[in-house]
């Protein structure tokens, strides 16, 4: 059993490590179009469903309060949060809209979409998808290594290199804090004055 643990953390941090080596350079990028959105007044409009949905909740939670500094809130919403709105949609229109409908009557252009799902072929996740590109949003896109569907609609995509939900998950939530703490730090940091000498 102790064997079992051991391996279950090193496969962790060797599919961490790896999606960081091939990332980072996207990460960066995808912090300072993160920033500039929040610099503009728009927003960051996260969802996704069972594991997925609690880590876009996670993550728009960090933005709204704080990471690592004292700072003002950053507008982020989880779309997935509120139960009145969900069953309403998926009672009356039907499940698969349950996010494209949120994202017609919130969006503006200028919004970040980010769409988290480890297979990357869920259908409220791909028509949310659908319906942010035509608001104007840039779509920001977490999978796995089997999410070619999601990534073929996405602006920018990060593949976990992994096919085990649960290693993609535990990448996806690290890379929401590391999102997170870039933005805070183009936005929010402070530049070292210069001592004389």
């Amino acid at each position: 059993m102790e064997d079992k643990v051991i391996k279950a953390f090193q496969d962790s941090i060797s599919v961490k490590e790896k999606f960081a080596k091939e990332n980072a350079v996207l990460i960066i990028e995808v912090s300072k179009l993160i920033a500039n959105a929040f610099n503009d007044s728009k927003k960051a409009m996260l969802f996704g469903n069972g594991g997925s949905a609690c880590d876009a909740s996670h993550i728009a939670s960090e933005f709204i309060n704080r990471l690592k500094k004292d700072r003002p809130g950053l507008p982020a919403i989880a779309l997935n949060t509120d139960i009145a709105v969900l069953t309403a949609i998926a009672n009356d229109y039907d499940y698969s809209e349950i996010f494209a409908r949120q994202i017609k009557t919130l969006a503006v252009p200028g919004d970040i979409a980010i769409a988290i799902s480890t297979s990357g072929i869920s259908k409220n996740i791909l028509k949310a998808v659908d319906a942010a590109k035509k608001k104007g949003l840039k779509i920001v896109a977490l999978t796995g290594m089997n999410g070619d569907k999601l990534a073929s609609k996405s602006d920018f995509t990060f593949v976990v290199p992994s096919d085990d939900t649960q290693r993609i998950q535990e990448t996806h939530i690290t890379l929401g804090h590391v999102l997170c703490q870039m933005v805070e730090e183009i936005l929010f940091e402070v530049p070292r004055k210069r001592t004389r000498r």
